[in-house]
């Protein structure tokens, strides 16, 4: 099977930062919110879009 070598590169990269912190995910979220503040990078968040009519969601 034909694998993409950026694809594993990224899994890799993940799995150590993960292992950095013994695979804790609050831990890790606190880290990436760390290198975002102390980038010089603009973050933004939008408000989630919410349904008008969540029966479309159910068509049978």
């Amino acid at each position: 099977m034909w694998e993409d070598p950026i694809i594993k590169e990224i899994h890799q990269a993940r799995q150590a930062h993960s292992n950095q912190f013994n695979h804790d995910l609050q831990a890790i979220y606190q880290d990436l919110k760390a290198q975002e503040r102390k980038s010089k990078r603009k973050f933004v968040s939008y408000l989630p879009k919410l349904l008008k009519d969540v029966s479309l969601l159910h068509k049978t």
